[in-house]
């Protein structure tokens, strides 16, 4: 049966064993890698939202995470009353703001 399933045989001292650093070596690759392009981009744009969430006021012109064009007229702690058309008034949430537009933006829309 020897020519059907060939025996494996241990080779002599040829063979050195591979050290800690090179087997762990693509692993600590892998995470810098995820670090530079996942991780720390996600972390500075979450920091810059944070910074211009605290930073609205009355008459900022905003966009919701909805998709909603309005004009600040009242701030709280938790929320904001957007103005989104003339005598509407809706409250949101702070953090759903996505992006503050540029003065004059809701005139020309």
């Amino acid at each position: 049966m020897d020519w059907l399933i060939p025996s494996a045989y241990a080779q002599a001292a040829g063979g050195a064993q591979p050290n800690a650093f090179t087997s762990l070596l693509p692993l600590v690759l892998i995470f810098v890698v995820f670090y530079f392009l996942l991780i720390r981009p996600q972390t500075k744009r979450a920091k810059e939202h944070k910074a211009m969430v605290a930073a609205l006021g009355v008459g900022d012109e905003v966009v919701t995470s909805g998709g909603m064009l309005g004009r600040i007229t009242e701030v709280g702690d938790q929320f904001l009353t957007v103005e989104v058309a003339e005598g509407v008034r809706v409250k949101v949430q702070r953090h759903t703001v996505s992006s503050i537009l540029p003065k004059g933006t809701l005139k020309s829309v």
